[in-house]
């Protein structure tokens, strides 16, 4: 990582036993996911909504009117109950945040764990463009509650106001503009991610899934293997996706 280096004990916040820095990026995914749906219809991809019961349904989905030679499951945390996969290992983390339109400096802090109990975390992050600053949060391993908790929310910013108190200004809570509250459930999987081919019922699968919180940070090297074992299966020596 660019800039990375160990933090020594005087530059510790209170209560951190140990810590690093280095240099990242901080995604708006609300301008990203769409510029990616751009890219894969400049290069041709065809777009399909259906609910599928079994995986191989989606290899008679494609638009050539022909069976799919391949079918790439994605299908993150519902890969637990899909046919065919049924994968018992995939289970949800649970993330709430709260996205205020208050803004903090570059620093980007998150901590493993905190004093309100170990499935409570911390972080801040300001995304670009005005997508707002997201104030976290929670890992709640198997937890499927979709509905934000109030209680949750406001032990999050009371902790984000603590380590960011330019958020602000030095007002407290009270002072947070709310966009609103939300929860995530993270694709977690037992032994990690799951990328690897399959020949399922007579149709080939490759499996993508099971990246728990890091999906943006992993989705180009893991795409590049899912291209990987695509060729293998078509025969192909060279690969020919352009994504």
């Amino acid at each position: 990582m660019d800039n990375f280096r160990e933090l020594p004990a005087e530059e510790l916040p209170a209560g951190v036993h140990s810590g690093c820095e280095f240099t990242s990026v901080c995604i708006n995914t609300a301008i990203y996911l769409p510029w990616l749906v751009g890219q894969c219809a400049r290069h041709g991809v065809r777009f399909r909504r259906a609910v599928l019961k079994h995986v191989t349904e989606a290899a008679g989905l494609s638009h050539s009117g022909r069976r799919a030679d391949v079918v790439v499951n994605a299908s993150g945390l519902l890969a637990c109950r899909l046919g065919g996969v049924m994968d018992s290992k995939v289970y949800p983390a649970r993330g709430q945040i709260v996205l205020v339109r208050n803004e903090a400096n570059s620093l980007m802090p998150t901590t493993s764990g905190c004093a309100d109990g170990e499935d409570e975390v911390v972080y801040v992050m300001q995304r670009a463009l005005g997508g707002g600053t997201i104030l976290g949060g929670t890992y709640m391993k198997g937890s499927w509650d979709p509905n934000p908790d109030p209680n949750q929310a406001m032990r999050i910013m009371k902790r984000a106001v603590e380590t960011h108190p330019e958020l602000t200004g030095g007002k407290g809570v009270e002072a947070l503009d709310i966009i609103r509250h939300a929860v995530g459930l993270r694709p977690a999987r037992e032994g990690g991610v799951r990328v690897e081919k399959e020949k399922i019922d007579g149709t080939w699968v490759v499996h993508n899934y099971g990246h728990a919180g890091w999906g943006y940070q992993g989705s180009y090297g893991c795409a590049e293997r899912v291209v990987e074992l695509v060729d293998e299966i078509v025969g192909r020596t060279k690969p020919l996706s352009k994504l």
